[in-house]
């Protein structure tokens, strides 16, 4: 299982947010680039990079940032947060990314996410987000009606072969995944889940890495690694 360190960007600052409410943002770096840089020092083998103001707005802002990580660091990036349109996916892709997640824009625009599957491929993840197990759209601002464990599985149908997974109600708290959430929507998804959401010790990655469905080949962490609950070396070590 890959550990993802988690680089969310607001203001062109790193930052948490708690349950996914922009009110309720932390600060801890001041340059993102720093973040990215530390990470890959303790062993990140990969970066998840949000644009938290493009979520909201709906059109990246902060490209730049994405651009100046994925040029400072040897280790591939993904990264994702209003890229709505396909020049959006194209420029975070010229920008360094490796991979680009979709999440608004895939569940709104059925024919959008097929034409990015068929130009890009495994490079193209889709997002998505929950709220009370249905799924969350427009930088979580909106809920949908759709069941997310429906959601997922009609994604893997359309042919969409790794997605990321976040549970908003735990985004940020540090206590620990929902694991029967997490079995629930990943038991039978023929598709890789990477998961995101209330990573706090070491504990919940053994946790996830022994009683996660074999669908989960990745986890996002974010507050938890800036906090200093534990190392990258030492989340790696507990994903085995």
């Amino acid at each position: 299982m890959i550990l993802y360190p988690a680089i969310d960007i607001r203001g062109g600052q790193a930052v948490r947010l708690l349950r996914g409410d922009y009110a309720q943002e932390t600060v801890y770096d001041a340059d993102p680039v720093d973040a990215a840089r530390r990470w890959v020092r303790e062993g990140a083998e990969w970066l998840h990079v949000v644009d938290l103001d493009g979520a909201r707005a709906g059109t990246a802002a902060n490209r730049h940032h994405i651009e100046r990580i994925a040029r400072s660091v040897d280790v591939p990036v993904q990264t994702g947060g209003g890229l709505r349109d396909a020049y959006s996916v194209e420029a975070a892709l010229a920008a360094g990314a490796e991979r680009v997640v979709i999440g608004t824009a895939a569940l709104r625009d059925p024919d959008f996410l097929d034409r990015m599957l068929e130009r890009h491929g495994e490079r193209i993840v889709v997002g998505v987000d929950a709220r009370a197990g249905r799924a969350a759209i427009e930088g979580w601002t909106e809920t949908s009606d759709e069941p997310a464990a429906e959601l997922l599985a009609s994604l893997a149908r359309r042919g969409v072969r790794r997605m990321v997974f976040t549970p908003i109600e735990v985004d940020g708290t540090m206590t620990g995944p929902p694991l029967n959430q997490l079995e629930a929507v990943a038991r039978d998804l023929d598709a890789e889940l990477i998961y995101s959401g209330g990573v706090g010790s070491l504990e919940h990655l053994e946790q996830l890495a022994a009683k996660a469905p074999p669908a989960v080949g990745g986890v996002i962490v974010g507050r938890a690694l800036y906090e200093g609950r534990f190392t990258v070396a030492e989340a790696k070590a507990a994903l085995g």
